[in-house]
């Protein structure tokens, strides 16, 4: 039987480590500081664990604090889950789906699919989680979300699936008054001594490493001056003048005025993003979202395909 008492112990207990501070996290609760401390003292006692420990630098986690937060930290986000859920049910809503997505995916990906998601299914309910592309199949594994959009390898392990969205062309992301600026297209071995602004390996390894092989098969190893968590740093680095960087074209309408994009005269392969998912879960509504995503992703070949043909012609 769950222990509903220790629940509310354990939400108190993040609070506090979130915020190393007794009185901060006493306000985020909405309590007195007095109650809460005692309520720590409660967990402490019931865990048989010393979990903070105070001093001038604050309230800090003492080992078996620190030990124990991941998981209460994932139940806690699995207990807002279902309070959405339910939440969901009273309001009438069908179901709820859980997406995980990269940032990139998120400006691009994503708008068009909820777009049609909510006109065929106006009950459901989906709820968009930025995620990075090297934790996506932990996330689908351990169910933490239903579908992942990100820029995966091919070895995904037996259990989970993938759809490759279409490839999208890498262009050059400029200061304004960049000399590069003014060109049409951009030759990548004209790049050779800028400094770069490049996506963090850690984040996206098969990307990553996708455009660093591209920059050696043109004669250069880039010169990075940053590694960032986004493509929104990335735009916003360069708006500061802080290098150039390599990202999907698609981004050109997000790119803040002090930045301009521009077309590599080559077209390089790179890892585009797939949409992934878990085959070991059941869920109807993930069956769905990988139809609907199919079709759309065979249109928007076809149509590729065509403008390709023209350009031909």
């Amino acid at each position: 039987m769950i222990n509903f008492r220790i629940v509310r112990h354990l939400w108190l207990f993040l609070a506090v480590a979130e915020e190393k501070n007794y009185g901060r996290a006493a306000k985020r609760l909405g309590m007195s500081q007095p109650p809460l401390t005692a309520q720590i003292k409660i967990l402490e006692q019931s865990l048989k664990l010393k979990l903070f420990e105070r001093s001038q630098r604050g309230t800090q986690l003492t080992p078996a604090g620190a030990a124990i937060l991941p998981a209460v930290r994932k139940f806690a986000d699995q207990l807002e889950r279902l309070e959405l859920a339910v939440q969901e049910v009273l309001s009438g809503h069908a179901g709820l789906l859980t997406i995980g997505a990269i940032s990139h995916a998120m400006m691009d990906v994503l708008p068009p699919l909820l777009e049609r998601l909510k006109a065929q299914r106006p009950g459901l309910s989906v709820s968009v989680r930025e995620i990075d592309s090297a934790d996506a199949v932990l996330a689908l594994e351990s169910g933490d979300i239903d579908l992942a959009f990100a820029r995966l390898e091919d070895n995904l392990g037996p259990t989970i699936q993938s759809i490759p969205m279409p490839q999208d062309r890498v262009a050059v992301a400029l200061p304004r008054t960049h000399p590069l600026a003014a060109a049409s297209r951009v030759r990548l071995a004209s790049l050779a001594e800028e400094q770069m602004v490049m996506f963090s390996r850690q984040i996206s390894p098969a990307f990553y490493d996708s455009l660093i092989a591209a920059c050696q098969a043109n004669g250069f190893s880039p010169r990075i001056l940053h590694e960032v968590r986004s493509v929104a740093s990335q735009l916003a680095f360069v708006g500061c003048r802080q290098g150039i960087a390599l990202v999907p074209s698609t981004l050109k309408k997000a790119a803040p005025d002090t930045v301009v994009l521009r077309p590599l005269k080559e077209d390089l392969e790179v890892i585009a993003t797939s949409m992934a998912w878990d085959t070991r879960r059941s869920n109807p509504l993930v069956s769905y979202v990988v139809e609907t995503v199919s079709s759309m992703v065979a249109v928007q070949k076809g149509r590729r395909t065509t403008a390709k043909a023209r350009a031909r012609a």
